[in-house]
């Protein structure tokens, strides 16, 4: 069989294939990133070639409306409480999912698991449809309160959560805590000395993500939020609806970057991908 440098040609072959369907596919990812970054830049108006030239002009526009900056707030907020939330109910129940032994551990697994397997379309009109039913049925007034709506991007948050959180755990060196355990301290002080530390890259990470998650969502803002809670991506979408111009995607751009930059930064201090 034909060699070339200590591999057979089939190997060569496959090795090229691969990386050439990685690189085609990698290309089809970035494209949209690439030409949403170029429409940010054109000078034109209304997309129309040849492009007149090249400014900041739509950056400066959307630095201009307030409803972007306003939404940008609004979507950190809620994005940050969602996040905090979501750690506070997926650490406990993490625990007890690894450390303990019980029937129907997995079915509690795969609910905690299921919001990434619904399309989040479908979880904010169930959501909705949920709290205008009991809302008529007991008269409190929860369509559009501020609650329902962080409660809805906690929902969609728990997922990463328990998954980061999980993999943390089953990855941690159990015989600290056994060892914790010998020396006579409570299951309370384990878990406050020695399994927290253990994880603090999956939490930090869990946040992260949880944060990233909370913030880009449009489609349970949609239904869930009353008519002064725009968040940046519903603020995107109502300017859509009146006017169609090169700033949205220079907010688009921006919303890009501050993700980016977010997870580029954490990643500095707690190697994500180890966990992830």
């Amino acid at each position: 069989m034909l060699m070339i440098k200590g591999s057979t040609l089939p190997e060569k072959t496959g090795r090229w294939f691969v990386s050439s369907v990685n690189l085609v596919a990698l290309g089809l990812m970035l494209l949209p990133l690439i030409l949403v970054c170029w429409l940010s830049v054109i000078s034109n108006e209304i997309l129309s070639l040849p492009v007149e030239g090249y400014s900041l002009h739509w950056y400066q526009e959307a630095f201009r409306q307030p409803q972007f900056l306003d939404g940008f707030i609004l979507s950190l907020m809620v994005a940050a409480f969602a996040a905090a939330v979501g750690l506070a109910v997926s650490i406990p129940a993490a625990i007890i999912i690894v450390r303990r032994a019980f029937r129907g551990r997995s079915a509690i697994l795969q609910l905690l698991m299921s919001p990434l397997t619904v399309p989040a379309i479908v979880i904010g009109a169930s959501l909705y449809i949920t709290v205008v039913e009991i809302e008529i049925a007991t008269g409190l007034p929860l369509s559009g309160s501020v609650g329902v709506f962080v409660m809805g991007h906690v929902l969609l948050t728990i997922p990463w959560c328990i998954r980061l959180l999980v993999a943390s755990l089953e990855g941690a060196n159990l015989s600290v805590e056994e060892a914790a355990a010998s020396l006579g301290d409570t299951p309370a002080g384990i878990i406050w000395r020695i399994t927290l530390p253990l994880i603090r890259p999956g939490i930090f990470a869990a946040a992260v993500f949880s944060l990233v998650v909370s913030f880009g969502n449009l489609e349970v803002s949609i239904f869930l939020a009353s008519p002064g809670q725009v968040t940046l991506p519903v603020a995107m979408m109502q300017y859509l609806e009146w006017k169609i111009d090169p700033t949205i995607a220079s907010v688009s751009v921006l919303q890009v970057a501050f993700v980016a930059t977010a997870l580029i930064v954490s990643n500095r201090f707690v190697n994500i991908s180890r966990i992830v």
